[in-house]
C-alpha cells in the first residue's frame, strides 16, 4: 500500500509555507516530468510544495533541492511545485491504484495553439499515481500518456477548452521489483483504474478550484 503523505511546512519570507512529503518505506521505480528528479529511475522520496502565485524563481530545481535538504531528505527523490494550497490535495483510489492530485486551473491552455513563449504561471495540475505492480519500461511510459489523456478528459467535462496548464507535472510510481506488467494504456489492467482515478481527482479538485479560485496565495493574503 502506498503511504499517505505528511503535511508539513517550511519557513520562507516570514511565512509558514505548506508542502506534502512522502518518505517511501523502500525505493520505488518512478517515471516523472518533475523539474527535480524527473525521468525514469529509482526514487526514495517525493515533495509537492506550495508557492505564491507570483513565483518566478529561475532556479526551481535548486529551490526544491534546498527544500529537500531542509527536511533531511537524502538520496534520489522528486520535487514538484504548485500555486495551489497542497492541503487541498485530492486523494482517489480505484481498486489498488491511488492518485494524489493538486489541481490549479487559473491559467488553462490548449497544448496546440497559436500562442508562443514560455508561460510559467504556477497554477499547475500535479498528479501523483501509485500502481502496486512493477511496470515494464514501455508500460511505465504509457501510463504517463494515460494520465494525460484522463486529465484532458476531466478538463473537457469541467467545461474548459483546455488540455491542461503550461506547468503541469506527472509522477507515476510502482514497486522496483517483481514480475512486470506489460501494458499501461487506458484499457490495460492497471491503466483502466488509473485513468478513472485521475479523471475523478482532476474533476473533483478542478471543480473546487474553479469555484473558489483557491490558491495558497489567496489563503495567505498575499
Amino acid at each position: 500500500m502506498f503511504a499517505e503523505p505528511s503535511l508539513t511546512h517550511r519557513r520562507e519570507d516570514g511565512l509558514d509555507v505548506p508542502l506534502l512529503l512522502w518518505r517511501f518505506p523502500e525505493p520505488l521505480l518512478a517515471a516523472s516530468s518533475a523539474v527535480l528528479g524527473g525521468g525514469v529511475g529509482i526514487r526514495e522520496w517525493l515533495i509537492n510544495a506550495s508557492v505564491a502565485m507570483s513565483y518566478a524563481r529561475p532556479d526551481p530545481e535548486d529551490h526544491l533541492a534546498a527544500l529537500a535538504a531542509g527536511l533531511g531528505l537524502t538520496g534520489p527523490g522528486i520535487g514538484l511545485l504548485t500555486g495551489v494550497d497542497v492541503a487541498d490535495a485530492v486523494h482517489v483510489r480505484d481498486g489498488d491504484v491511488q492518485v494524489h492530485a493538486t489541481v490549479g486551473l487559473g491559467a488553462p491552455i490548449r497544448a496546440a495553439s497559436e500562442e508562443s513563449g514560455f508561460d510559467h504561471r504556477p497554477g499547475t495540475v500535479n498528479i501523483i499515481v501509485w500502481v502496486p505492480q512493477r511496470l515494464a519500461d514501455g508500460a511505465l511510459i504509457n501510463t504517463i500518456a494515460t494520465v494525460t489523456e484522463a486529465k484532458a478528459q476531466a478538463l473537457a467535462d469541467l467545461g474548459l477548452d483546455a488540455t491542461g496548464t503550461a506547468t503541469d507535472a506527472v509522477c507515476v510510481l510502482c514497486p522496483a521489483g517483481g514480475p512486470p506488467a506489460a501494458y499501461g494504456g487506458p484499457r490495460s489492467h492497471w491503466g483502466a483504474p488509473l485513468a478513472r482515478a485521475v479523471h475523478r481527482a482532476v474533476a473533483d479538485g478542478g471543480a473546487v478550484n474553479l469555484a473558489t479560485g483557491r490558491s495558497w496565495s489567496d489563503r495567505s493574503g498575499l
